[in-house]
This record gives structure tokens, C-alpha cells and sequence, in this order.
């Protein structure tokens, strides 16, 4: 079986990423190489779409190891990272009995992830947790540790840092998804390109539609450079204190239109799309990237079958106000991630409130 490795160095917390097809039948002894016991009770957390595809072929897998599986299955979409939703899972794995030396898996996509990881993070103070993606998307959101929950007023806001034990990446569940979140997965492979491989985005360029198709050899290349970038990153800076930060290019943005949207109308790599070309614009317009930045960046998305306009109407000023409420603001100043060049972006503090909203009226149709 062909399989790749990377390693989030991360010193006693490193983990791997193992990427692979067929890797979900190899589940049993993958965990019990990642350190955890046939003993450890686990507790699969799942969504309705996921559990019909791959719920009994991981359950199996991990029963067949030795291992006693339970599980939780959440509704589909953005709205089950939600306080009530955690307290349903907090309360079925109390339930199941789990203890200290369990393990709570993550199969799924990034919501699944997220608030799988933020019941890890939190159960008995912190227990071991894995992750197990099955969509594009996720093959950020399952690396670099970051796990929440949303509130009303904002996306991601209650959450931790809570490390994976082992990422198990099992890249022939792509081949289920709908086209649209085959693009909103795509969103963030672009995404770590733009931010700081100008090679691997000509490669993108180049490999679009052979990519789009699902090409075996070429999806799991993008993926494993996708992860690579992330790692690294998340490598030099666990925490977001300076550098991971730059991961969050077009977020700001996209995270205010999700919650305006009540997580409904965009799909996280919509909104990180639209944001992403937003950012390049404001960008241009503020003098700090090369020209072309945003028309290439636009160009890029296009070819993934990805928005780059808004869909709808939304306030700016309203857009604006959540912007505000981002974890990269300080003191209720604006911070931006945005591109110099084609691979290379900054974190920028007290951005011009009116040149991002004179951007946002032009990008809106208004």
C-alpha cells in the first residue's frame, strides 16, 4: 500500500500524517503505533453523511485490533459547532464511560474535527484524540491542532490548542464528495500555495484539471505539499504568536461572511475564497503587493470552480463589525493577512477601515 508520512514536529506532542488510499482498513494498527492501547476505550464522533460511507468500515477495522468503539453521529454542516451540540457529545462520552486512557476520533471533515477536538481538549482536562478526515477541506483544518466551537457572534471563539495523536488521511473518501465541497476543499490547498509556495501554485496552474478530476497520483502530491506548508508552519509556531498567523489569509474575511450567513448560505472554502481575493485586492490597493497579485490569485480560484465574488448582499459595514471580533484584533484593531507577492503574505495591524470597506463595496456588486 502506498503511503505517505509527514511529521508535525512538535517536540514529546509530535505526531504524524500518514496520507494514503485504503488507509481506514489499516486503522487498527495505525492507533496502536500512535501509543494507544487495544485497552483504550474509543469514541468515534462522525457526521450523518460520513457515518453512511465509512462509520462501519473504521468500526471494524478498529474492533478487529481490539478495540472497543463507540460512537456519536451529528448533523451535517456548520451549525453543530455549536454549545449544544459539544454538550450532547460531552454527555455521550460520560456515558460510554470513557476515562483518562481513551481516545477521541474525528472522521470526518473540518466541523466534525473541530468539535471533536474541542471534546478531547476538554474531557477529564485533555484526552488523546485522532484525527480522521475524509474531505479535501479537512486536510487543513485535521492538522496543526487548533479545535473550537462557534458562538453567535463569532466563528471559532471557544476552543484550544489540543494536538492529534495521528492524522490519518485516507484520500479515497475525496472521491465521495458533491463538486461544491470538492471546490471548498481546493479553497485551502490553494490557499497554503498562496501563502508561501509560488511553485507550487504555478504547479496548481498547471495540474488543474487533471487535479479537478480527482487524479490519484496528483491529488495526494497536492495534498501532501498542502500539509507539508501547514506543518512547517505550525512546527515554528504552535500557538499563533507570530508566524502561524499567515494561515489565515482570506479568514478574516470568510469568517465574518459564515456568521452573518448563520453558516448557511457559504461553505467555509467559499467564504475563504471570496475572502482570499478580497485580501489580494486590498492589498494592491494599499501598495504592499506586486501588480497582478489579485487578478492571478482570482484566476487561480476560478479554475477550481470557486467563488471570488460575493453570491449575495451583505452590509460591509455589518461585514466590518465581525471582522472586529477576530482572534488576530487587538484592542478592537483590524489585523489582515495579506499578499506582498504570490507565496509570500504578512500579517498587517490598523488597516485602513475605509479603503477595506470601499474593496468590499466593489467586490459586493453594490
Amino acid at each position: 500500500m502506498n503511503r505517505e508520512i509527514l511529521r508535525v514536529e512538535l517536540g514529546e506532542r509530535s505526531y504524524p500524517i500518514v496520507i494514503g488510499d485504503g488507509l481506514l482498513q489499516q486503522a487498527g494498527p495505525m492507533l496502536r503505533e500512535a501509543g494507544l492501547a487495544p485497552t483504550s476505550k474509543l469514541f468515534v464522533v462522525t457526521d450523518e453523511n460520513v457515518a453512511l460511507l465509512y462509520q462501519q468500515t473504521l468500526k471494524t477495522a478498529l474492533e478487529a485490533e481490539g478495540y472497543a468503539v463507540h460512537s456519536f453521529v451529528i448533523a451535517s454542516g456548520e451549525q453543530s459547532k455549536s454549545l449544544a451540540v459539544y454538550e450532547a457529545v460531552m454527555t455521550a462520552a460520560i456515558s460510554a464511560g470513557l476515562d483518562r486512557k481513551s481516545a477521541v476520533l474525528a472522521l470526518g471533515g473540518g466541523v466534525v474535527g473541530d468539535l471533536a477536538g474541542f471534546v478531547a481538549a476538554t474531557y477529564m482536562r485533555g484526552i488523546a484524540f485522532v484525527q480522521v478526515p475524509t474531505t479535501l477541506l479537512a486536510h487543513d483544518s485535521s492538522v496543526g491542532g487548533k479545535v473550537a466551537i462557534n458562538h453567535p457572534l463569532g466563528k471559532n471563539l471557544i476552543g484550544a490548542f489540543h494536538q492529534p495523536r495521528l492524522v490519518l488521511y485516507d484520500t479515497s473518501t475525496i472521491r465521495s464528495l458533491p463538486e461544491r465541497e470538492r471546490a471548498a476543499g481546493f479553497a485551502e490547498v490553494l490557499k497554503h500555495g498562496l501563502i508561501a509556495d509560488e511553485t507550487f501554485v504555478s504547479w496548481l496552474e498547471a495540474n488543474a484539471e487533471k487535479l479537478w478530476q480527482l487524479d490519484s497520483e496528483l491529488l495526494s502530491k497536492a495534498i501532501y505539499r498542502g500539509c507539508e506548508v501547514k506543518a512547517n508552519i505550525v512546527s515554528a509556531d504552535e500557538t499563533e504568536q507570530n508566524q502561524r498567523a499567515l494561515l489565515n489569509l482570506g479568514h478574516t474575511f470568510g469568517h465574518a461572511f459564515e456568521a452573518l450567513c448563520e453558516y448557511s448560505t457559504l461553505n467555509h472554502g467559499e467564504a475563504i475564497s471570496i475572502g482570499m481575493c478580497l485580501a489580494a485586492k486590498v492589498a494592491e490597493r494599499m501598495g504592499i503587493a506586486q501588480a497582478g497579485v489579485h487578478n492571478r490569485t482570482r484566476g487561480l480560484l476560478r479554475q477550481y470552480q470557486l467563488p471570488t465574488e460575493w453570491p449575495h448582499k451583505l452590509d460591509p459595514a455589518k461585514v466590518l463589525e465581525v471582522m472586529k471580533r477576530d482572534k488576530k484584533a487587538v484592542g478592537g484593531k483590524l489585523a489582515l493577512v495579506l499578499p506582498r507577492a504570490i507565496g509570500a503574505v504578512e500579517l498587517f495591524s490598523q488597516v485602513d477601515e475605509e479603503l477595506i470597506l470601499s474593496v468590499m463595496n466593489e467586490e459586493s456588486g453594490a
